[in-house]
């Protein structure tokens, strides 16, 4: 059986849906309408929702957004007065169309006249005035229909260009937002592997986070904290077991204590080496410092769910970075150098 798209695979095919529709001109005002508004009902946008309801049934002089959208879509002719284009779209479009029509129909009116006098030489007036004044009328009038089918149109035309900006911002959106998913969603995949080859206890954890942050309360939000804390302190013990050496790494003479609980250095050894990039080792051993002293001190401190959370894909995302680094070999310019006692010097 098909699985079903979820809500954001739908918001962009809809979306798209209706650019085509717009941009290929494949549909009608009314229907234009109504798939805009069911993709504004899909996006949760309230006041799109609004203005296309007005598109649909007429405007009124009582609501903020109706004066607001008479404004957006030129549909004023005379704002002091109260004056303006308040039916709905399809009442334009079969202003144009009617206007249309009359105008097409519009003629000079022929003109016939017959001679008073059987006398060639006899000077005979054919009424020109009345001429002039039948041809004015059509050309008046003729204006005043081009005019008000232009105004008319470009209503019509700022409308479906509403639609349009409408439509391209839920579709872009959502291209975006769906191709950053597929990338975590790749990426996460290749994490979740190797953390559980690696550290499966570290992997056991992340579901328990999940739970206390969609909680939102402020006691789940320190237990998830403190569960972060945990995840570093068990992907610490993975992949560099505690011991009673000491290393120094940033060349002062400082040797950082291995054992049981300096995860941090441990964690920063394992980076040491297998990145000999200065800057990328730097950010990564800043990144780590950064996020544990946050976790641990928002323990017992007052912190959002939103920055939980933040901090949570913050650790897993570090965390996986740190993990698909590459197996230690031996660095290209430097040389790393041991002592009887065990302390492995480097300048970074």
């Amino acid at each position: 059986m098909d699985e079903k798209p979820n809500k954001g695979e739908h918001l962009l095919g809809l979306a798209k849906e209706l650019l085509d529709d717009i941009e290929l001109s494949r549909l009608g005002a009314e229907s234009l309408l109504l798939k805009a508004t069911r993709l504004a009902r899909l996006a949760g946008s309230p006041e799109i929702q609004k203005w296309l309801q007005f598109e649909m049934l007429g405007y009124n002089s009582d609501d903020p957004v109706s004066l607001e959208y008479m404004s957006r879509t030129g549909r004023w002719t005379d704002y002091k007065n109260n004056y303006g284009y308040w039916g709905p779209l399809a009442e334009q479009d079969a202003s144009i169309a009617a206007l249309k029509i009359r105008l097409q129909t519009l003629r000079v009116p022929d003109m016939n006249y017959s001679a008073s006098s059987a006398n060639p030489h006899e000077v005979v007036s054919f009424g020109a005035s009345a001429a002039t004044q039948a041809i004015q009328k059509v050309v008046d009038e003729s204006r005043s229909l081009a005019n008000a089918i232009s105004h008319i149109s470009a209503v019509r035309s700022k409308v479906i260009a509403l639609l349009h900006d409408f439509a391209a911002s839920i579709y872009y959106e959502k291209v975006f937002s769906h191709l950053t998913e597929s990338l975590f969603e790749q990426f996460k995949g290749m994490v979740d592997i190797l953390l559980a080859e690696r550290c499966g206890g570290v992997l056991e954890k992340v579901p328990s986070v999940y739970d206390r942050l969609m909680e939102g309360e402020p006691e789940s939000v320190s237990q998830a904290l403190n569960s972060c804390r945990r995840i570093i302190d068990s992907f610490a013990d993975a992949v560099y077991p505690p011991s009673e050496s000491t290393i120094e790494l940033d060349g002062d003479g400082k040797a950082l204590q291995l054992g049981p609980q300096h995860h941090l250095n441990r964690i920063n050894v394992y980076i040491r080496d297998r990145v000999f990039s200065d800057s990328r080792r730097k950010r990564l051993r800043q990144s780590l410092k950064n996020i544990y002293e946050r976790v641990c001190s928002g323990v017992h401190s007052d912190v959002t769910a939103e920055e939980a959370r933040s901090l949570f894909l913050e650790t897993y995302l570090l965390l996986g970075e740190i993990l698909t680094l590459p197996k230690p070999s031996t660095p290209p310019t430097k040389n790393y150098k041991s002592n009887p006692s065990e302390i492995i010097k480097e300048k970074l």
